[in-house]
Parts: structure tokens; sequence; C-alpha cells
């Protein structure tokens, strides 16, 4: 092969590579795009359908942002997300850590299907469980409340954080909390001191997907609670700015790019550790 052919050949290459990369780029990004130029059009130039929808027919405007914090209560909504996330995400942590390493360490196969039983109840539909649900709320006397969506959300956070952390514990070597111990610590002393810095990534896998989880959550959300001020930001969003046929998409889209936009700020900030802890027991 001549040199020009070579030449040619990684010019191809790299071309394609790079094209590809764009595409992907231009995949991911395009929504956050979209919810941007759309938030910021004034409803002269949304709604205009000759206008070219890509970019701004007319100057930009704040007004579907000032209307979204100044006459909905999109600031409760925000906060009764977060604490929901938190006190979700905590409940998950405190269960699912040593259930999971309860499992990863229990000899025979019996750990391996107890830990296979859990993750399957992760796979149940919430169709199928929010009537169960629903009467234990109300007995609780929860109802119409955003404390039912902490009570409900870990029933389908802990299964699979129980089995993602199972799998990221049996790849941790017993030896070394063997070691621990022959050195003078307890066994929880070896737990605390030598397994739970080794998996770091794996407790903030746990973190990220299960605030994710419980932010993009609709159905429970629905079912349980109707009230504006105890709605979380995606229920709140999508019941109280669409009304009847009539879609506020400027206001729609300026909630959507505001709760979107700490996530993915998380999600590229933590990309490292989160695949380490997806990946980090696939082998066992």
């Amino acid at each position: 092969m001549t040199a020009a052919a070579k030449t040619a050949r990684k010019v191809v290459s790299e071309t394609a590579f790079f094209g590809a990369i764009a595409f992907f780029v231009i995949l991911t990004t395009f929504p956050f795009y979209w919810m941007l130029i759309t938030s910021l059009k004034s409803n002269s130039d949304l709604y205009n359908v000759t206008n070219i929808p890509f970019w701004f027919n007319e100057p930009p405007t704040l007004e579907h942002f000032k209307y979204l914090f100044e006459e909905t209560l999109f600031t409760r909504w925000l906060w009764n997300s977060l604490l929901i996330g938190l006190c979700v995400v905590a409940i998950t942590l405190v269960t699912a850590v040593p259930a999971g390493y309860s499992l990863a360490r229990m000899t025979g196969r019996g750990g391996e299907t107890l830990g296979i039983g859990i993750f399957l109840t992760y796979l149940v539909p919430p169709t199928l469980l929010f009537l169960p649900l629903s009467r234990i709320i109300t007995e609780l006397g929860l109802q119409n409340s955003m404390w039912s969506l902490v009570l409900v959300y870990p029933t389908f956070t802990i299964p699979f954080c129980t089995w993602l952390l199972m799998g990221f514990f049996k790849a941790i070597p017993v030896e070394i909390e063997e070691a621990a111990i022959v050195d003078g610590c307890s066994l929880f002393g070896a737990f605390i001191k030598m397994v739970i810095p080794l998996s770091v990534p794996a407790i903030l896998t746990v973190v990220i997907f299960t605030f994710t989880l419980t932010l993009q959550e609709f159905v429970y959300a629905l079912t349980f609670v109707s009230s504006t001020d105890q709605k979380p930001i995606t229920l709140g969003v999508t019941t109280d700015l669409v009304r009847g046929d009539i879609f506020f998409w400027g206001e729609i889209m300026a909630g959507a790019l505001i709760a979107s936009i700490p996530v993915a700020i998380a999600y590229n900030l933590f990309l490292d550790r989160f695949i380490s802890g997806i990946t980090g027991g696939a082998v066992k």
C-alpha cells in the first residue's frame, strides 16, 4: 500500500470516527437546545406556524421563566422534589448497603438466589402496585402528601440498588476484611473502614440512580398527590401547565430545562465513578 493510500485511508477513518461522535453529540444535546430555544421564545414567535422553529424569529424573552416563578408554585415543586429525593436516597442507602453486603458475603447459592429474587421485585410494573400501595398510604393517613412518595419510592429503588451493591461487594476480596479483623477491627469496623471506602463508586452510583429515578417518576406522584403545594416538579409542571387542550409550551420547556440541567451536570461530573459503579460487579 502506497503512502498516499495509507493517508487517504487514515483520513477516511478519522472522518468516520469524528462524524459518528458529532452525530451522537447532536443527538444528545438537541433536546437541551430545543428546551432552551422554546423557553426563550415569545408566544407570538412560538405559535406562529409560518416561522422556522429552530431559531429566533423575534427577540428572545424571559417571560416564560417569569411566569413560572411568579404565577406558579414552581419553587415549591423544586423544593418538594429535592426533599423527596434526599429522603429516598437516605432510606435507600441505609437499607441497600447493609443488605447488599450481607447477600454478597452469604455463603452458598442462597445469597445469589435471594439477590435475584429481590431484583425481580424491581421489575414489577408500578401499574400493578399502586392499588395495594394506595391502601397502605390511606391506612397511614399520608394520602395527598408528598411524604407518601417518600414511603413509596424506596419500594423500587431498594431492590435494584441492593442487587447492584451485592455485585460490587462480591468483587471486593474478603481477605481485606480478614486482615483488618486480625489487626484488631471488629467485623463492623472492617466494613466501615475497609469496604465502604472501596465502594464509593457504587455508593455514588446508587445516589445518582435513586435521585434521578425519584426526580422523573410520574405514576405514583399522580396517584398519591393532588394538592398543588405537595406536588413534585414532574407532576406540577405537567398538570398545572396543561389545562384542557391548552399547553403552556414555553413554561413547560422552561421547567423541564431547569429540572434537567442539574442532573445532566451531576452525570457529567461523576461519569467515571458512575460507570465504575455500574460495571464494578459485572463479572460476578
